[in-house]
């Protein structure tokens, strides 16, 4: 049913567009976009189901870090951080995004299971 790629991640059969969309819409309505698809998503979808979990963790990890960074600025530190979290955001989300649409479930790195 699964098996592993040389980098770790698993194929799993599923929607590859909607799989990369939960990923991609991330971009444009931060932790809202993955909670749609992972709404919206067939039952029996692994594919779709697991890499908007997925996402949907990420962004919650941004959120967290973009709310830290922002309270940082008082000290100065945070206007250095906000730019760093939203480029690392886009990197990972497109890499994310792309491996989606190639069947695989992404999994974000230093990202705990949160839902």
């Amino acid at each position: 049913m699964s098996d592993s790629t040389e980098t770790g991640e698993a194929t799993v059969p599923g929607d590859t567009t909607l799989a990369a969309l939960a990923h991609a819409s991330a971009l444009v309505a931060s932790f809202f976009g993955p909670i749609l698809f992972l709404i919206l998503a067939d039952d029996d979808d692994e594919l779709v189901k697991q890499n908007a979990k997925n996402a949907l963790n990420f962004q919650i990890v941004v959120f967290v870090a973009l709310v830290v960074s922002g309270l940082l600025t008082v000290v100065l530190v945070g206007f250095l951080l906000l730019p760093i979290v939203g480029v690392i955001d886009l990197v990972l989300v497109l890499i994310a995004t792309v491996r989606a649409n190639d069947g695989e479930v992404y999994a974000y790195p230093y990202t705990p299971d949160i839902i």
